[in-house]
């Protein structure tokens, strides 16, 4: 992979933002470990620059930035961060050798008002800019929270006094959206019920939960026997309606040193609903499409309701190439891999990266960090772009640290970052402006909601793999740490503008948001249940407003009269699964019909009582059906799914409660299949 660096120095790391932070402490120490002398001639000349590096950065005649000091700036105690640049360094080589393509990305200037009408059409209210009455927009301004709907309420008032000051044309006033007396809106924010103050520390305070077994929770931390704080995490309640209102007079605590012991980060534990947990990949593409605008509004709030900007890059697309492997949008990879493998959702060559460095790698010590011969990686990329879809290419001969910076490559070559190029200032505010980690992991849950289905999937593909990494420390001598400041600068960096002094000091920043990506993983993929919760009130309300254009429109009303009097309603056949449950009038109340289609047994009825859960319903159909059905849907995965009603489509948790999501959506179907990998 090629960035170019030449005079330009177009490498950059994306912790650009208008407020600079100070000289990070610690970075004036030496940030150049010892190089073994077996080590090539590229290796030694990474050292020397490293020292350019260091003393550039300590050089006390620079000017000092005016700025005021962040509440959690960037910074180490007595951390060195010499394998963060030395990746730089090695980075800016690839670059110069020409292994890499150089695809500039320009930043264009935004007009007054345009970033707030951007925000809009981003968060689906695309409406309120064109003053068109359309039912999604209508289903989603009905499911906000208030602080949500602040957030909104204040973006659209800052559009609606630009286009008056421009005179453009008359927009629609803000009170006939909200329904308010006073277009001026109030942003303070208190919770709407007793909850958990987010890391706020506020007296008499206590958390309240839903009934669960204390084994139903998602353990998400370090290891037993650790030290560390546990923290509990809950997903009823929005975010920002969790947030205390603080007195004017009290200030946010001071900001605390970055620690590279893994105890220095807490253990945190989300305790299970009686919905259970729902993963990303459990939900129709239409319900995460929701999500999406969902967790926009609601990151606007949350950022809203602690005094911090929510920054945004807008940068011009730029489209990369349109076959082979480096360097082509991962949207791209993905459509052509899919002709091959359809349903595919990691690119297959980034997933045949995994599975070399899985298979061969995890042990070998200094993976990721130890460059691979540059020549050799060289030769290897080329070759895989003329040999791997004629699946002729030999991997035996392909050395783990050259795999590793084959993999490397491809995340850097991206046409647009991994993290998106709109939101990675967010990143890097979330932990410069917000001290308490347990913060910071909220707005970093609600930033991976945000990613592209494309993005999202391979990031966690390849978060799952520097797990696997850090499990095997032992052996390869890759802390979490460690790993994370290698990982940093491939993934907080990108192509087009300079970098200069202070936004290099971003460093402990992006090294500690990859820790945090790295460790709680699990509770990252988790979609919060306030957020299905909408999904659940928006299509409900599509579906009311669908009603009510049917009752009056008089056309269809006569139509369905006509064809009523035609012809009679046909009667059901027995064990027929093309009726929906809401249409089986010979069903009662606390009775599901589950349907197996793969199944010998096809439909099973199921009285649910208050402690059915899934699993039980799964255990079941798995004991009647455990002759009759086919090897091959006994070896798959089996899940229960919740079809239709006021969910697109939702593989459930094995321990969610059947009959508290009965009573949630009773207009739903029921089918066990296969669980979407």
């Amino acid at each position: 992979m090629t960035m170019e660096m030449k005079d330009s120095g177009s490498v950059v790391l994306t912790a650009y933002h208008s407020h600079s932070p100070a000289r990070i402490p610690g970075m004036e120490q030496s940030f150049v470990q010892d190089i073994p002398s077996s080590h090539s001639p590229t290796s030694r000349k990474s050292f020397h620059r490293c020292r350019r590096i260091n003393r550039m950065l300590s050089n006390e005649s620079a000017p000092p930035p005016a700025f005021s000091r962040s509440n959690s700036q960037a910074s180490m105690d007595s951390t060195s961060m010499d394998d963060f640049w030395c990746e730089v360094e090695s980075i800016k080589e690839s670059s110069e050798d020409g292994s890499e393509e150089a695809t500039l990305l320009e930043f264009k200037p935004a007009d007054e008002g345009e970033l707030e009408a951007e925000w809009l059409q981003d968060v689906g209210l695309s409406t309120l800019i064109s003053g068109a009455e359309e039912e999604d927009g209508q289903a989603l301004l009905s499911t906000l929270t208030r602080t949500q709907a602040a957030a909104v309420q204040k973006r659209y008032n800052t559009y609606t006094q630009t286009l008056r000051k421009k005179n453009k044309h008359t927009v629609r006033d803000v009170r006939d959206i909200f329904g308010t007396n006073d277009s001026s809106p109030t942003f303070e924010t208190v919770p709407v019920s007793p909850v958990p103050s987010n890391g706020i520390q506020l007296p008499g305070q206590k958390p309240v939960w839903k009934s669960v077994s204390s084994n139903s929770c998602l353990d998400c931390g370090l290891d037993k026997g650790n030290p560390s704080i546990t923290e509990e995490l809950s997903y009823e309640v929005s975010f920002s309606e969790s947030i205390m209102v603080l007195p004017k007079t009290q200030e946010w605590p001071k900001p605390q040193r970055f620690k590279k012991e893994d105890s220095a980060l807490p253990k945190f534990i989300v305790r299970k609903s009686r919905f259970g947990l729902t993963e990303v990949g459990d939900l129709s593409p239409e319900d995460m499409k929701k999500i999406r605008y969902l967790s926009l509004i609601e990151l606007t709030a949350f950022y809203d309701a602690l005094g911090v900007e929510l920054k945004r890059n807008r940068a011009e697309r730029v489209r990369g190439r349109e076959n082979g492997l480096f360097g082509v949008p991962l949207t791209v990879l993905l459509e052509n891999d899919q002709k091959k493998f359809p349903g595919i959702k990691v690119p297959l060559i980034f997933q045949k990266l995994l599975l070399k460095l899985e298979e061969t790698g995890l042990e070998t010590e200094g993976i990721l960090r130890v460059p691979g011969s540059a020549s050799r990686v060289k030769n290897l990329h080329q070759e895989l772009e003329a040999k791997f879809y004629e699946d002729t290419f030999d991997w035996d001969q392909v050395r783990n640290n050259d795999a590793a910076g084959l993999l490397k490559m491809f995340i850097r070559e991206l046409p647009s970052p991994l993290f998106t190029v709109e939101y990675l200032p967010a990143f890097i505010t979330l932990v410069e402006k917000i001290s308490k980690i347990k913060l910071q992991l909220q707005a970093l849950h609600l930033l991976i909601m945000l990613l592209p289905e494309a993005n999202r999937d391979t990031a966690k593909a390849f978060l799952q793999f520097l797990k696997k990494v850090v499990a095997n420390e032992g052996k390869n001598k890759m802390n979490l740490w460690n790993v994370s400041m290698i990982v940093a600068p491939n993934l907080f960096i990108y192509k087009g503008k300079r970098a200069n002094q202070q936004e290099m000091q971003a460093a402990a920043t992006t090294a500690h948001i990859v820790r945090l990506l790295i460790r709680y993983q699990d509770i990252l993929w988790t979609v919060p249940s306030f957020l299905i919760s909408q999904v659940r009130k928006m299509n409900e309300a599509a579906m009311n407003n669908s009603k009510r254009q049917l009752m009056f429109d008089k056309g269809v009303r006569k139509l369905l009269r006509r064809k009523t009097m035609e012809r009679e309603r046909p009667e059901r056949p027995e064990g027929a699964v093309t009726f929906p449950p809401y249409l089986q009038s010979d069903i009662p109340e606390g009775v599901i019909r589950v349907y197996a289609p793969l199944h010998s047994k096809v439909s099973m009825a199921i009285q649910l009582n208050s402690q059915t859960k899934a699993k039980d319903i799964l255990a079941r159909f798995h004991c009647e059906n455990s002759h009759g059905s086919s090897q091959n849907v006994k070896s798959q995965i089996q899940s229960l799914h919740e079809i239709g009603g006021n969910i697109g489509q939702h593989s459930l948790d094995p321990d969610a409660y059947m009959l508290d999501v009965y009573r949630a959506n009773p207009q739903a179907e029921w089918v066990i299949k296969p669980k979407a990998s």
